[in-house]
């Protein structure tokens, strides 16, 4: 009897323990995201938003940051999504030398815990520099897919892993080949891993500031998006970076819990987005 009681005891204690964990969490998360909004929101205006910096004109406006951070979303994700989903499902279904395999799955969970300032010297030595683009968002893009790079592969492999195998050799039964039982039941069943993948990749390119501020510069003025030479020649800073220019190089900090607070209502849209396009994928 006292052994039964000790043990509910010490699942009480448990249990009370891990809510209590819980809760501190999420309230610190309350506390941060709360001061961050009551600092930042009144700062919020139509004009700041939809304007460029302009000592002559007398506006203080951010939107060449809100397109240039766009820009890096969508070309590092069209580029590494690709990327890291093949690899995800080569080296899941496809691969047949383990070594092989498992060389290229130690590198990605070597790359994944390198420091982003490295990848942005990385980025400086062979893509503004070896390969001529420069500093300009394009460079930046490309050296924050090859940080993100393992995110993507290591979510989409554990994703593959929990499909049974009996999904795989029911479309083979039915007739289907390799790729169209991958195609139709595989990479279906696995889209939450994808979808995973995707936030997280996200998160890291609107949050990352070192590896741009190094390779796609520091300009705050407008970027000409119209031709294909200036999407190639775009060079300026995004809003992390633009959050550090003005908290650390002008201490205006005013503009930069406003900006903060900006970051973090384009982080939840964009989560909103791919959990949106997770549920309707899984649907089809």
């Amino acid at each position: 009897m006292d052994a039964n009681l000790s043990r509910r005891a010490w699942n009480l204690l448990a249990k009370l323990a891990l809510w209590l964990s819980a809760a501190a969490t999420c309230a610190l998360l309350l506390v941060v995201i709360g001061y961050i909004f009551l600092r930042g929101a009144p700062g919020l205006s139509w004009e700041l938003l939809t304007t460029q910096e302009s000592i002559l004109r007398g506006t203080m406006g951010i939107l060449p940051s809100i397109l240039n951070t766009l820009y890096v979303v969508l070309v590092s994700l069209a580029l590494v999504l690709p990327l890291g989903v093949g690899a995800a499902v080569y080296l899941t279904e496809y691969a047949k030398n383990r070594r092989l395999a498992w060389a290229v799955e130690f590198a990605a969970e070597t790359l994944s815990g390198i420091p982003s300032i490295l990848y942005a010297l990385v980025g400086v030595i062979l893509f503004c520099n070896a390969l001529g683009l420069q500093k300009t968002l394009l460079a930046g893009s490309l050296t924050l897919v090859i940080m993100t790079l393992p995110t993507v592969i290591r979510t989409t492999q554990e994703s593959l892993r929990t499909v049974p195998r009996s999904y795989r050799e029911g479309a083979l039964g039915l007739g289907a080949g390799k790729w169209r039982a991958i195609r139709t039941v595989v990479l279906p069943s696995s889209v939450d891993g994808i979808v995973t993948g995707c936030i997280l990749t996200v998160g890291r390119v609107v949050g990352e500031s070192a590896v741009l501020m190094y390779t796609a510069g520091l300009s705050t003025a407008m970027q000409d998006f119209s031709t294909i030479q200036g999407i190639l020649r775009a060079s300026g800073s995004t809003l992390t970076v633009a959050l550090y220019v003005y908290a650390k190089e002008r201490a205006d900090f005013a503009i930069a819990f406003t900006i903060a607070t900006l970051l973090l209502l384009l982080t939840g849209l964009i989560h909103l987005a791919a959990y949106l396009a997770g549920r309707l994928l899984r649907r089809r």
